[in-house]
């Protein structure tokens, strides 16, 4: 197993905070929580509901069953799942006994998954029957001993679990269990023969969580996060929110597997007795649905979501009278956008604003609010309680005057162990200052104003923001590359009214390849194999030859012209 090269850690640890945060799991504080609200909602899933008292039981039983498998103390287990019970469930219960939760997204390619499995040195690994498919193809390049199957019926109870297997009578593959592969089921069963401690006291700075991100260079890494990282944030975000109440509702539709699903939407919202309304997939029509039935306390998504919402007829009629707070990650908010969406919001009873935040995978997530009451336009507000901001020049450690743009770094308890196996990207990255404590050099370029307000202007790194999701043209030009006919790709963002941006390639082939039909369609089936599905692109387009600077680069800049001037014509 990998383990991130962290020297800083020491040192950071040294410097003391202005808040003090209690030194336990991530386990512990949800238990507290269900200690002083037992009979509040803890789950809600397509109406079956979980109690905090419940939800522990679950948990204690899933653990049971990790110790029945022989999961060891600081072992890495996969999730691979939506929003679903059971994926909440299995990220406690690793939590509890003492593991890492390996966090991955469920569409990602197979090649992706080989890569996110060996990284983390997963043995186990929870998914999907549906996924089942992509992990047969690649068991044999991976280190796994037991895949756990799922569906959404081990998520319901009674007459909606009855209801949801008539549905489906005929329409899902029974996959044959044994040996490799284990029902959730018997996963569980397992458990209730297990008779010894099922728990493992752990410390603030133990890791807890592996999240995958472009880092602040663009290459993909697994981010290794320490449960004081997640339990910090918590308590921050409900500070800076200034708005939540125990037995309230959080709409969670941000994936488990990101940052700002899993940290916002599910720790946050479960360490404060609040009700987290799981929402596994998305669509415009049934969000709005959610919207209209469960007229939830708290929103968090991405701008892309927003858009949605402004553009479907359905949310004319909706009520946001009972709104408490609306919040923007993710990718940034277009000033246009947040106009539209406040007024939407107002002429529906809301008394909120929506609240844009700025953060990265490397603190979790979000480390920057918009006050409740107040903003300032284009803004991503003011950094959270117990987190530091400085704007420095690109490059160095040498703060710039306030409005003058330069890197964005940030300094507190939620930052980063370090990169899986990246001791170069991680000193990169994590910088001990002068004053003594380790900032974060997020790739980021911004300002800062005399009132402490955040301006976020661009990414230094090369990156696509589609949906919310950050693509990296690199990953996916090094896709198209291994196949045997590709010259050489670049890979840009084309700006998309709904999705923000999307992805387009060009391609150049190799002598004697032709440019057909058939090339493109054999093109996409290759990076189907390599690329997750959000980040593929939505069009090849065919070239004889790639524009290069001067030094002999591919010139993306001049790709991005010509496509910004095609689209004007």
């Amino acid at each position: 197993m990998q383990t991130p090269n962290a020297p800083w850690l020491k040192a950071y640890g040294s410097v003391p905070h202005t808040l003090t945060y209690p030194d336990c799991s991530m386990h512990d504080l949800v238990s507290a929580a269900a200690e002083k609200y037992p009979d509040n909602t803890a789950l809600d899933f397509f109406g079956v509901k979980t109690t905090y008292r419940a939800l522990m039981r679950e948990i204690d039983g899933c653990a049971r069953a990790l110790m029945a498998l022989g999961v060891g103390e600081g072992e890495r287990v996969t999730i691979c799942m939506p929003n679903m019970p059971q994926a909440v469930v299995m990220f406690y219960a690793v939590n509890k006994i003492g593991a890492v939760a390996n966090m991955v997204h469920p569409l990602s390619a197979e090649e992706e998954l080989v890569f996110y499995l060996n990284i983390s040195g997963s043995r186990i690994a929870l998914t999907m029957d549906r996924f089942y498919p992509k992990f047969e193809h690649i068991l044999p390049k991976t280190n796994l001993k037991t895949l756990i199957l799922t569906g959404a019926e081990d998520g319901l109870r009674g007459l909606k679990k009855i209801g949801y297997a008539l549905t489906q009578l005929g329409k899902e593959k029974k996959l044959k269990t044994g040996g490799l592969i284990l029902r959730w089921s018997d996963f569980i069963a397992r458990g209730r023969a297990f008779t010894g401690q099922a728990l493992r006291p752990r410390t603030g700075g133990d890791e807890a969580t592996v999240l995958y991100s472009g880092g602040t260079s663009g290459k993909t890494k697994g981010i290794s996060l320490s449960n004081l990282n997640f339990n910090a944030l918590a308590l921050q975000t409900a500070a800076a929110g200034d708005c939540i109440t125990p037995g309230h509702i959080m709409l969670a539709v941000l994936p488990l597997f990101h940052g700002f699903g899993l940290g916002v939407c599910i720790h946050t919202t479960l360490t404060q007795g609040c009700t987290a309304l799981l929402v596994p997939q998305f669509s415009v029509d049934s969000f709005i649905e959610l919207l209209r039935k469960h007229r939830p306390h708290y929103i968090a998504g991405v701008p892309t979501l927003f858009e949605a919402i402004l553009r479907s007829e359905k949310s004319k009629t909706l009520d946001f009278s009972r709104l408490e707070g609306i919040f923007s990650g993710g990718d940034t908010l277009p000033v246009e956008l947040k106009r539209r969406m406040d007024a939407f919001l107002k002429e529906r009873g809301a008394s909120v604003q929506i609240r844009e935040g700025y953060g990265l995978t490397e603190c979790v997530t979000a480390s920057c609010l918009t006050p409740k009451d107040f903003h300032k336009e284009g803004s991503i507000g003011i950094p959270y309680p117990d987190t530091y901001y400085k704007i420095v020049k690109p490059g160095t450690q040498e703060t710039v005057p306030y409005g003058e743009t330069g890197e964005i770094c940030l300094t507190g308890p939620t930052l980063m162990r370090g990169y899986l196996g990246e001791p170069e990207e991680t000193a990169q990255a994590l910088q001990a200052h002068a004053d003594g404590r380790v900032w974060l050099h997020t790739g980021d370029l911004g300002f800062m104003d005399e009132d402490g307000f955040v301006y976020f202007r661009q990414r230094i790194k090369r990156v696509i923001v589609s949906s919310g999701y950050t693509i990296y043209p690199s990953h996916i030009e090094n896709a198209f590359l291994l196949h045997p006919a590709v010259s050489s790709c670049c890979v840009i963002g084309v700006p998309d009214d709904y999705k923000m941006q999307k992805p387009k390639a060009f391609v150049v082939l190799k002598e004697g390849v032709a440019p057909s039909d058939e090339t493109k369609k054999e093109l996409f089936r290759h990076i189907e194999k390599h690329v997750a599905r959000y980040a593929r692109p939505y069009d090849i387009e065919f070239r004889d030859a790639l524009p290069k600077t001067l030094v002999g680069k591919i010139a993306y800049t001049v790709l991005e012209k010509e496509e910004a001037e095609r689209r004007r014509a």
